[in-house]
């Protein structure tokens, strides 16, 4: 049976104290609230991860990544932060591809192929974000942007490997906006991903695999879409940097 995440995307918020202290509520709520078997993650900036891998021990409901890594193991990359450094501080795992670092610098599908490399070389889970603009969707060819992501991205994985993938679909004219896909358009979508893992992995490996929604998902919306057959979770951005909303998504797998 494929995992049910929620993880929460700090993006550049909070200063350590308030990463501290929020993700201390979380854990706290998580551990009290929680009847199912969902998995939280939290993906803070760099400067919490050590602090709130050490506040999570003994809470094996709660999991902590990072926002991104280096494509390279080590080297003259002012400014960079590895995979080794990352997994050397206990996170577990790490968003690649996300569509503001795709946006915003310029990440390419084969540069996130070397990232998901080095990622699991070093241990750890990627969550790889795949997804359309509105121009794409508009133009009718969403699906063929997202199949070429995963193909580009991921597909050169043996299936050890793929594995330990867990992809969030994020369609990115949902982010931030406060629009978001009814639950049939993010149905569609999901399923149409799953059904390009079992074209390359084969049907056991695609129904193990976890599929995340990612576009303004929210404690009200949440319930048609986790209901969704294909859907098993969020990546929550801006209800994730408040406890009570955040808490309440993840308790929508009770």
């Amino acid at each position: 049976m494929r995992k049910k995440i929620v993880a929460g995307n700090w993006k550049m918020n909070l200063d350590y104290n308030e990463g501290l202290a929020l993700f201390s509520e979380i854990s706290n709520m998580v551990k009290d609230e929680l009847t199912g078997k969902q998995q939280a993650v939290i993906c803070s900036p760099f400067i919490h991860l050590h602090a709130l891998v050490q506040l999570g021990k003994g809470n094996d409901r709660i999991s902590v990544g990072a926002q991104n890594a280096h494509q390279m193991e080590a080297g003259a990359y002012t400014g960079e932060v590895s995979a080794k450094m990352i997994k050397s501080v206990g996170a577990e795992y790490v968003i690649l591809g996300h569509s503001e670092r795709r946006q915003y610098f310029g990440e390419s599908n084969e540069l996130l192929a070397k990232k998901t490399d080095t990622a699991l070389a070093n241990g750890l889970k990627p969550i790889f974000c795949i997804g359309e603009t509105l121009e794409e969707r508009n133009s009718e060819v969403h699906f063929n942007v997202v199949k070429d992501q995963l193909a580009d991205g991921l597909f050169h994985l043996d299936e050890e490997q793929f594995a330990k993938i867990v992809i969030a679909y994020e369609p990115v004219w949902a982010i931030g906006t406060g629009l978001t896909a009814t639950s049939d358009q993010a149905q569609e979508i999901h399923a149409f991903i799953r059904k390009e893992i079992a074209a390359r992995y084969g049907e056991e490996v695609a129904e193990d695999t976890t599929i995340l929604y990612g576009g303004s998902c929210n404690a009200k919306n949440a319930p048609d879409l986790f209901a969704k057959t294909d859907i098993d979770g969020g990546l929550i951005g801006g209800a994730s940097l408040k406890s009570r909303d955040f808490v309440d998504i993840l308790k929508v797998f009770n």
